[in-house]
């Protein structure tokens, strides 16, 4: 499909309310346009356009100029179920992407059953200096490595990022928090010994009290352990 084509599907399902909506929960002075389309007619194009398989030109377009192409792009990788392939595709899109809603979308079953092989390229994105990149590698870790291919090492990798950017660390703070849910034994002490930063610690902690899976007395303790401001 070309991207003419994918253009006037786009425009077919705008929904100019929902466009606003979207401006809003997305502040990027960088921010591609945005059409305003909802993400389960997103999905469900992603979905025709691999059915069809003629996607190629389309994710080689890059950079796109709408959010939506980059919410399609993310979507039509995650559908992607050859490893090698949509490896290749993640890290040729992995630099273009510029907020949080498409980074954290972009969700490849494929990755899940393939963590070994994976791993490598984590601990690759977590090293970059880009923004979204390093979110991406922090949220691979949190979506697929916090149950049965758990390993402590995980969470000092995440401990072990040093960035100013908002994006970065309230996606550690999410790991943390989720983290702390499946792995309190291990999770605790770096709260205990404030290993993260003070913003970072605080927010995992808000987080975890914001959270269904902490338990009443886990927070209470938690809340003892909150960073103030000026110590």
């Amino acid at each position: 499909m070309e991207r003419t084509e994918i253009l006037r599907e786009l425009n077919a399902l705008k929904d100019e309310t929902y466009g606003a909506f979207q401006k809003s929960l997305i502040p990027n002075e960088n921010m591609k346009k945005i059409i305003g389309v909802r993400t389960p007619d997103l999905r469900a194009l992603a979905k025709k356009i691999c059915k069809e398989g003629d996607y190629d030109a389309f994710l080689n377009e890059l950079p796109h100029e709408y959010f939506e192409e980059d919410q399609l792009h993310a979507f039509i990788i995650s559908l992607e179920k050859n490893f090698e392939i949509c490896i290749e595709k993640t890290e040729a899109f992995l630099p273009y992407i510029d907020n949080w809603a498409t980074c954290d979308q972009l969700s490849p079953k494929v990755f899940a059953k393939n963590t070994e092989r994976l791993l490598p390229y984590i601990e690759r994105w977590i090293a970059s200096d880009h923004t979204y990149t390093i979110r991406y590698g922090i949220g691979r870790l949190m979506a697929l490595y916090l149950d049965a291919h758990f390993d402590p090492l995980f969470p000092q990798m995440v401990c072990g990022i040093h960035s100013d950017e908002y994006y970065v660390n309230m996606m550690r703070a999410w790991y943390f928090a989720t983290a702390m849910a499946k792995q309190y034994d291990q999770i605790i002490p770096y709260i205990e010994q404030k290993r993260l930063d003070p913003w970072t610690h605080n927010k995992t902690i808000q987080k975890c009290i914001e959270s269904y899976r902490i338990t009443d007395e886990q927070k209470a303790y938690l809340r003892t352990l909150r960073i103030q401001k000026g110590k």
